[in-house]
């Protein structure tokens, strides 16, 4: 799969038995995928969601979205503090309208979490960064 660095936005080819390994960008060596939320596309999310041997959350989004933009924040933080219990994904329904459809994202933001390749909750709407940890601590 290829994950796009969240720091230097070089894609980074990277197997999906290496997820546990923390890996690193290969421009820039700072952590692709641990403590930071990543960009989540057609070629790298069914197969993280299905190799990820933690859980992984996404937000689905879009630029234009203003309650997205306000929420990013939060997500950011949580992704610092649940740093090697989750893989934290952003999917921009904009520029990845597929995935929307995919996964039948009916209003954003939408956020769900997945853990051994199935859908455990979503919720849908902008959460307080309070109110956004506690849902995350049911799955962990």
């Amino acid at each position: 799969m290829i994950i796009q660095c969240p720091h230097c936005h070089t894609g980074n080819r990277l197997e999906a038995a290496r997820l546990a390994e923390g890996p690193n960008c290969g421009a820039c060596h700072q952590a692709l995928i641990h403590g930071v939320p990543f960009a989540g596309t057609a070629d790298n999310l069914g197969e993280l969601i299905k190799a990820s041997r933690v859980p992984v959350v996404v937000d689905f989004w879009a630029p234009w979205c203003g309650p997205c933009v306000s929420f990013a924040p939060a997500f950011a933080a949580a992704a610092q503090a649940f740093a090697g219990k989750a893989l934290f994904v952003k999917v921009d329904t904009e520029a990845q309208p597929a995935l929307g459809t995919q996964f039948q994202v009916r209003s954003i933001p939408t956020i769900a979490v997945f853990d051994n390749g199935q859908e455990l909750e979503r919720t849908s709407g902008a959460l307080p960064p309070g109110q956004f940890k506690a849902w995350l601590m049911q799955f962990f």
